[in-house]
């Protein structure tokens, strides 16, 4: 049984016109397509599909999408979402119908844990994520919600690669590189600021003598 359900009736009316007086009285447009069946397209509440957005395990788990009348319940992932780019309001969805063992590919985040009891933290390191997420293959129902990496044991100069992870049960990611997810960098070298004030000084200070010598 999944965690999420969502209530929904058929749309009769497409377009861009017809989707702004759906927002307009308090409804998304949506989509279901996928699984060989025909596209549904479909109205939710505005109000309780927002609040789900903002849950990362609602963008990774097997959704129920109940569509009133005969449709039924539809099985499905949440394969996209477009956004208002002004407002920053998510403005429709598209659900991809799925069975438990279906195999599927997508995207799941990428969570650093422990890293502040890192030797290299310590130490003044930085962390620098630069895959924040992974392209998971798994079964539609072993979804993982995140991708963990442990990171006490960093030093300065440590590089975690897509090779040096543990993926759940099931999970893989593809590759032909073993290239990098996350590493710990040097500290950054500062300034200090009475000393550029000062050096600044001393240069201006030389610039007028040789002014005034000329």
């Amino acid at each position: 049984m999944t965690d999420y359900v969502i209530e929904a009736e058929l749309r009769e009316e497409t377009g861009r016109s017809a989707t702004r007086r759906l927002r307009r009285t308090g409804k998304m447009p949506g989509i279901i397509y996928g699984g060989g069946k025909p596209d549904l397209a479909i109205t939710m509440d505005y109000n309780t599909v927002s609040k789900l957005l903002n849950e990362e395990q609602f963008h990774t788990s097997i959704l129920e999408v109940n569509v009133k009348g005969s449709r039924g319940k539809n099985k499905v992932l949440l394969k996209d979402s477009q956004w208002d780019p002004v407002m920053d309001i998510a403005t429709h969805l598209d659900f991809f119908r799925v069975a438990a063992g279906d195999s599927i590919t997508m995207d799941v985040p990428v969570v650093a844990i422990n890293f502040e009891k890192a030797p290299g933290i310590v130490k003044g390191g930085l962390l620098d994520t630069v895959r924040h997420s992974l392209e998971v293959t798994c079964r539609a129902d072993s979804i993982p919600d995140q991708i963990e990496i442990d990171c006490s044991d960093m030093e300065v100069g440590d590089t975690v690669h897509i090779d040096d992870i543990t993926l759940p049960e099931g999970a893989e990611v593809q590759h032909d590189v073993n290239f990098t997810i996350l590493n710990m960098t040097a500290p950054q070298a500062g300034v200090d600021e009475d000393e550029s004030e000062g050096e600044s000084e001393g240069e201006a200070s030389e610039a007028t003598e040789g002014d005034a010598a000329e």
